[in-house]
């Protein structure tokens, strides 16, 4: 296990980080799941700056594999990076790609932004429907390689649940 990766059970929208990513739908405008927490816990100015980026840069929507930051609103973390992660029973032989495309960007995203540090939840697996087991193998080898390449980021992978962390813990080894 890389010292620089952290695996836990909580809330990431309390994580005390530089940047913590939404799973977010491409409209960028709130949600369900993680997407709909953090712009609860975020507070308005997340859902504005959403909006202006929407006109400025996306105005069809975040593609997916893409990732953009906005503030961090009234959130402990100073920017929310959102990502759109695939849809898996429509993405096809593009999912792993896709998938892997979601957690670089953000990586590069956080690095560009000058973090320190970055919390993922777990992307496309809730209602997007991504098996866990694979899309945990994906995000952790995306992770390892990006850390592989000198970059000096603290990762933590997010689970709401210990069952989650779990599954996340036993696809890795």
């Amino acid at each position: 296990m890389n010292d620089n990766i952290i695996i836990k059970t909580g809330d990431i929208t309390k994580e005390n980080v530089c940047a913590i990513v939404n799973a977010a739908n491409s409209s960028l405008l709130g949600g369900g799941g993680v997407d709909g927490a953090i712009h609860r816990a975020g507070g308005p100015d997340i859902l504005e700056a959403c909006r202006k980026v929407r006109q400025e840069q996306y105005p069809d929507g975040l593609p997916t594999g893409e990732a953009v930051a906005t503030t961090g609103g009234k959130l402990p973390a100073r920017y929310v990076i959102h990502t759109v992660g695939p849809v898996y029973r429509s993405c096809g032989e593009r999912c792993a790609s896709l998938l892997s495309a979601s957690y670089e960007n953000s990586l590069r995203k956080a690095v560009e932004l000058g973090c320190r540090d970055i919390a993922f939840p777990a992307i496309s697996t809730g209602i997007y429907g991504y098996p866990k087991e694979e899309a945990a193998r994906i995000a952790y080898e995306t992770v390892r390689k990006f850390l592989a390449e000198g970059h000096d980021l603290k990762v933590s992978f997010i689970f709401h649940s210990e069952e989650g962390k779990k599954v996340f813990e036993k696809a890795i080894v």
